[in-house]
């Protein structure tokens, strides 16, 4: 090996971020930490300008230059690449026509490493940067390992708010849901038309078919309402065969009923189950917000289920709105309207 060749190992060894340079300026040679800065690309050879900028001393124009700040602080920066910053010393060596550049990242330590995928294999041994990397992968596993841990936690808190709010057969909001929505659309001032919907001869499938059969009832009369409705309206199971539909914004008399009309006729489409079809139908009650000089829940909600009653009274498979009372006090007149 030759003195240059062994010189050289030495150096990668004990500090492999260094540069070489000869009385020209040019890199006679580069630490195998420079390799990786530069994505592997050779620099020996050119000229130290070509691929750092001297930012510190002022005034460098020359690599050559560098001879004559020997034992000082250096400032530079790499040329293309990700923008790195790095600190040195310059030391002249040998009969003072060979000059190494030792060089370090300063407190740009945690970007470089992050911009050029550098490893402790890139510093030497004794460099105490090695004991900064493992303090910064011991923080960030850490902050990964929180991170993790608060999008689980978020994650199951949001789980068990869903499952509070819906109902576990259907996945349709629940009474709580159901509450919440109509708060949220109250105090927003938001117009609404509320849909109480009971089903008709429910109990008669129960008690002939069995429980299982009433269930397979009931996921139906949910999908239907899933077709009839916009992904901003709200369903919800209230009670066994009790339903509530929030339609959000929608106050056309004649567009609710028809609504209720094309429910009713998908609710009564027999549903099969073990061998047998069983059908049913619906009722519906249905009351505006609007009709309400003060849009009250539990007042909208008993107004329904009057009109809901109303429809029954009728002949089921009916749909009847309550007038409400817009303008009129408490205790204002009550009315029926078919539709």
């Amino acid at each position: 090996m030759t003195a240059d060749a062994w010189v050289f190992a030495l150096l990668d060894g004990m500090c492999p971020l260094h540069l070489v340079l000869g009385p020209d300026g040019r890199i006679l040679h580069a630490g195998p930490t420079v390799g990786r800065l530069f994505a592997g690309r050779s620099v020996e050879g050119k000229d130290l300008l070509e691929v750092i900028d001297v930012t510190r001393p002022h005034g460098i124009t020359r690599a050559r230059d560098l001879f004559a700040h020997s034992g000082r602080r250096l400032r530079l920066a790499l040329r293309g690449g990700p923008q790195t910053e790095l600190t040195g010393a310059a030391h002249r060596v040998g009969h003072g026509d060979t000059l190494v550049v030792v060089l370090s990242f300063g407190i740009g330590l945690v970007d470089a490493v992050r911009a050029h995928g550098l490893t402790a294999a890139d510093f030497a041994i004794t460099d105490p940067s090695i004991e900064m990397l493992y303090l910064v992968e011991a923080k960030s596993a850490a902050m990964d390992l929180s991170r993790r841990l608060n999008l689980r936690l978020e994650q199951a808190r949001h789980s068990a708010e869903q499952r509070a709010m819906s109902d576990p057969l259907t996945g349709l909001a629940n009474r709580s849901g159901l509450d919440a929505a109509m708060a949220g659309l109250i105090a927003t001032d938001t117009g609404f038309a509320l849909m109480h919907i009971d089903l008709d001869y429910f109990k008669a499938v129960n008690d002939t078919h069995g429980h299982a059969a009433g269930d397979a009832i009931l996921l139906s009369v949910a999908s239907a309402m899933k077709r009839e409705t916009r992904r901003e309206d709200v369903v919800a199971r209230i009670g066994g065969d009790e339903f509530v539909i929030l339609l959000v914004g929608l106050r056309d008399r004649p567009a609710l009923d028809r609504i209720a009309t094309r429910l009713i006729a998908s609710i009564e489409h027999p549903v099969p189950f073990g061998g047998a079809h069983c059908k049913v139908s619906c009722s519906i009650g249905t009351v505006l917000s609007d009709d309400y000089a003060r849009p009250n829940q539990d007042r909208m909600l008993a107004d329904a289920d009057i009109a809901l009653y109303a429809a029954k009274s009728a002949g089921r498979a009916t749909h009847r709105f309550h007038l409400g009372q817009s303008g009129a006090g408490e205790t204002g007149q009550i009315g029926f309207d078919h539709g």
